[in-house]
């Protein structure tokens, strides 16, 4: 028999509600049952499926409840009807992994779903902080947003080199998008259908470099810019400082001209300019969301990415517009993911496959300084003797909400 160790994550405790039995529909308050199958793949099949806590999370509401299996691998929660997010996590022989399905739909009945273990895949690069949501201009007035940074990790004991990696981020641009062309629905379960590749939106950015030009240390950061690599905090006193020279910046004026976004680089060599690799829109400023953005980091892999949107099918338009293309990244070549999903609204839809983040990380308001930032792996930090930050593939376990950016000084 496999060993099996089952990975605890937060949980809220389902919340009640309380219901005007005079004017409700005492039909939708009715409990179903949902119940949730879990198995193991390939050669970890014979792995136990006893005592794996699953997580039911509604998604109209955002309650949640935790449900433990039996031996036969089966998890159980009574229900309202409504539209559900199911998750899990677990070891077998030493690997890591998640379980999760998107919209799984009560309606009136009991609702039996089966979901397969997918094993982890850790990144040598991890993204370690995406900080969007900007800040207030005080001591004026208003609101300010050309701010925006995401830093990377090496989170392995051996160098990594930045050289060629990509970043981007997925379509639609906000989790609360009206309609995610990208996602279907099963028609029998309501359960969200995601597409085999990654649709990276408005640009692909490229570090440059000839392979070992950006090395990364183990446990070392590396700071992106997205807009302005300039000392914000010189006006702003809450915002932060882009101007190092070792930090690099989301900077070309060819293709991105609004200065007000994208002013000239302070103190940034060139060689520390992200290249960009297409643009697929019409932005005159990138578009990086302020309140929700689904961020990934890959490399071409058998291939360059110069060559690879060459390719026919490697860049596609968007159903239903006419000035956003896509292109459709191979979720091999998924470095690290992560998905944002907007803490003010109960209308969030996942964009990014849940083989590479099996849940999200919530932002709870915009201007308000605040950043979104991994968890330190004390433990394995304590032994390593650096930084090791956690890396489960599953953004509602790695990340939490700080009230400032790591950058604030």
């Amino acid at each position: 028999m496999k060993r099996l160790y089952i990975i605890f994550f937060a949980s809220v405790l389902l919340s009640g509600c309380m219901v005007d039995v005079n004017n409700a529909n005492l039909y939708e308050y009715n409990l179903h049952r949902l119940n949730v199958t879990v198995s193991f793949p390939g050669e970890f099949s014979d792995a136990s499926l006893e005592g794996i806590e699953v997580k039911f999370e509604n998604v109209g509401d955002g309650s949640s409840y935790v449900s433990t299996t039996d031996a036969s691998g089966v998890a159980s929660a009574s229900v309202v009807n409504g539209l559900y997010r199911i998750s899990a996590a677990a070891l077998a022989d030493d690997e890591l992994f998640n379980a999760s399905h998107e919209g799984l739909r009560v309606a009136g009945a009991d609702l039996d779903v089966a979901v397969s273990f997918v094993k982890v895949r850790t990144g040598d690069i991890v993204i370690k902080e995406i900080y969007c949501g900007g800040c207030m201009k005080t001591p004026f007035e208003g609101t300010y947003q050309s701010d925006k940074y995401v830093i990377l990790h090496n989170n392995t004991p051996e160098v990594q080199y930045l050289d060629s990696l990509c970043f981007g981020t997925l379509s639609p641009y906000n989790s609360t998008a009206a309609s995610n062309p990208w996602v279907s629905k099963d028609p029998v379960t309501g359960a969200s259908v995601f597409r085999d590749f990654a649709p990276v939106i408005q640009a692909v950015w490229q570090f440059g470099g000839d392979g070992r030009a950006f090395p990364l240390a183990p446990g070392d950061d590396a700071v992106i810019a997205l807009c302005g690599a300039i000392d914000h905090t010189a006006l702003y006193p809450l915002s932060v400082d882009l101007s190092y020279p070792d930090y690099f910046v989301c900077y070309n004026n060819v293709y991105f001209w609004n200065t007000d976004y994208h002013p000239s680089p302070e103190g940034i060599p060139v060689g520390h300019y992200l290249n960009v690799v297409i643009k697929t829109g019409i932005a005159s400023a990138y578009p990086f969301s302020i309140s929700s953005p689904a961020v990934v980091i890959f490399r071409a892999e058998g291939t360059t990415i110069q060559d690879f949107i060459r390719e026919a099918d490697s860049v596609i338009p968007t159903p239903g517009s006419s000035v956003d293309d896509v292109v459709c990244v191979p979720l091999d070549w998924i470095v690290d993911a992560v998905e944002v999903f907007d803490g003010r609204s109960s209308n969030n839809k996942k964009r990014i496959h849940p083989v590479l983040d099996a849940g999200s990380v919530s932002l709870s308001g915009t201007y308000m300084g605040r950043s979104l930032m991994r968890r330190v792996n004390v433990d394995k930090t304590s032994a390593a003797g650096y930084e090791v930050l956690v890396d489960t593939n599953n953004s509602a376990n790695d990340f939490y909400e700080s009230e400032k950016q790591s950058l604030h000084e």
